[in-house]
């Protein structure tokens, strides 16, 4: 060692940073749509059933090239795979801004899903190259935490920039298309003006003999398609009603919760408003009477936000890139005491990086018991945990009428105990780990957890409960979800030597395709028009409970051992 060499390095603690900025962007891209979805479905013009189709389709890609990316890793090094995963979903997402049907927006999520796949495999190869065997499991939670705060932060950092990128002085005025339900508005609308509502009251004063005359006849038709000329006109007049004074009239939204822009636009006295601000006021009040019947003004923004992320992803790639290494003694600034204590206790055999792997240990992994019960883990927990990334913006609108930006602030507090949950779980993984023995100190925090979590939804079962206490139990779903994660990242790297990232993929692999059903699973227990969301409950908690019982079976006295023989065969024990 040179004189000028420093005594010890910390490069591994900017690799696992790295990683855990990758996580970050990795679950903040993967789960701004859904947020952004109740946009998207009005002005592509997509079905309920076309919305679980693009939710599940991300999962189906996603899972099953989770093996491949994996081995790709292996094969040909964590760095350069992983920027390349980088950028190619982030190319996805940027192109997500740009779709004009439901075709396309289906085929880039394909696409997107291809490019995420290897995120997870890839990280845990780093994990187990970078970090001593102690901190496999603190390591983990701290790659994994990246992700739970990028799943936190989507819902309220996407709503933000929606807002952001649709301001007050742009235009609020209705078009063709944005009266999406005609008919039913027109229904809704003539029955409260016989209840003397004060607002359709205000309203049906100002419109003109033709509007009038408009409503009644939609009213009474049963089917009627948006866009024709008499319906052109009928929004000409009511843009030139959205434009005087406010509309508001606190008794007839008593029972609604506005949304947070038109709150803050209540406060400001009605004579000192410009007309930009009166008009988007009054559209927003429109959309808060008639949720399900007009397009919401502030679903326009979701589009660049799309190419925000993208852009973004683009950062993060020049950043890995710059920051990894395939191996740590391939990094120029990691010192021979850094070395020494990443390789304390390991084999002989996991220190030498230069042989080359083989194919895909598929026999292999077949054949591990141990592997096949966490799979089913995996697959059980991921259909009750992704409840709260793709259904939970929908239960809290649709049951407690909750407005956009607290809607986010909500679904983010629940995501955001996972972070605490995955710090807790890796901690927990390492400390049981020099207490008890190896086997249960990886099955200890994924059965746990897994039951908890049952407990969490059962009780939402068979509560009354308030927004936020129902918040607050989703976020026992979130913490218990996330505290067995260490526990399965450090299992798999215990049993996987150099085909880490192919053994984590297979876990992985099963794991999605269980969020890939979820959606359809989902609709299909809670119905299409009337949303029993209670059984969706019953069906996460089943979904909990198996994943606990099955976590039972995980034994890292299974190894996975994979070698080259010198026929270049592959020899499993």
């Amino acid at each position: 060692m040179s004189s000028t060499e420093p005594p010890t390095s910390y490069v591994r603690y900017r690799v696992i940073f790295a990683c855990m900025l990758m996580a970050i962007l990795l679950y903040l891209d993967r789960f701004c749509i859904s947020f952004a979805e109740v946009f998207i479905k009005d002005e592509l013009g997509l079905s309920d059933k076309q919305i679980a189709i693009i939710l599940g389709s991300f999962f189906v890609s996603y899972a099953f090239c989770q093996v491949p990316s994996g081995w790709l890793s292996d094969r040909f090094g964590a760095r350069t795979m992983l920027t390349l995963y980088i950028l190619m979903w982030s190319l996805f997402t940027a192109l997500t801004g740009f779709v004009t049907g439901f075709i396309m927006l289906l085929l880039f999520r394909l696409g997107f899903g291809v490019g995420q796949a290897g995120a997870y495999p890839t990280s845990a190869n780093i994990v187990s190259k970078w970090m001593p065997l102690s901190a496999r499991g603190i390591a983990s939670s701290m790659v994994a935490v990246g992700g739970r705060l990028g799943g936190a932060l989507a819902p309220i950092l996407t709503a933000f920039l929606i807002v952001l990128f649709v301001p007050i002085s742009q235009s609020s005025e209705l078009t063709t298309g944005d009266l999406m339900k005609p008919q039913q508005f027109a229904v809704k609308f003539m029955e409260n003006l016989n209840k003397k509502q004060e607002f359709e009251t205000t309203i049906y004063d100002h419109l003109t003999p033709e509007s009038k005359e408009y409503l009644k006849a939609v009213a009474s038709e049963k089917e009627t398609e948006t866009g024709t000329a008499v319906e052109a006109d009928f929004l000409v007049n009511l843009n030139s009603i959205l434009q005087k004074d406010t509309l508001y009239h606190s008794s007839d939204f008593e029972d609604l919760k506005l949304n947070q822009q038109a709150e803050q636009l209540l406060n400001i006295t009605p004579g000192e408003m410009n007309v930009e601000e009166r008009s988007r006021l009054n559209r927003l009040l429109l959309e808060a009477r008639y949720y399900t019947e007009f397009r919401k003004v502030q679903g326009k923004g979701w589009r660049p936000v799309m190419v925000v992320y993208g852009v973004f992803g683009i950062v993060i790639a020049g950043f890995f890139w710059w920051t990894i290494r395939d191996y740590p003694r391939m990094h120029p600034s990691c010192s021979e005491q850094e070395l020494e204590a990443i390789e304390f206790g390991r084999n002989e055999e996991d220190k030498d990086h230069t042989k080359e792997i083989g194919g895909i240990p598929l026999k292999a992994i077949v054949e591990n018991r141990s592997l096949w019960m966490l799979s089913l883990s995996q697959f059980c927990t991921n259909i009750g945990w992704l409840f709260l990334v793709t259904w939970l913006p929908r239960y809290l609108d649709e049951t407690y009428q909750v407005p956009l930006k607290e809607r986010g602030t909500m679904i983010t507090v629940a995501l955001a105990v996972g972070w605490f949950g995955t710090l807790s779980g890796g901690k927990a993984t390492d400390w049981l780990r020099n207490r008890i023995s190896l086997r249960w100190s990886r099955v200890l925090p994924i059965v746990v957890s897994r039951f908890t979590a049952m407990a969490a939804y059962i009780l939402l079962c068979f509560l009354d409960v308030s927004p936020w206490v129902a918040v607050a139990l989703f976020s026992v779903v979130a913490f218990s979800t996330d505290f067995g994660s260490p526990a399965m990242w450090a299992f798999n790297q215990d049993i996987g030597g150099k085909h880490v990232g192919s053994v984590l993929g297979w876990g992985n692999m099963w794991g999605n395709l269980g969020a890939a059903i979820a959606p359809y699973l989902m609709i299909w227990v809670i119905g299409e028009d009337d949303h029993y969301w209670s059984m969706a409950f019953v069906t996460c908690a089943v979904a909990f409970f198996i994943a606990g019982v099955a976590s039972l079976g995980v034994d890292t006295a299974q190894t996975l051992i994979v070698e080259e023989e010198p026929e270049g065969e592959l020899a499993s024990t």
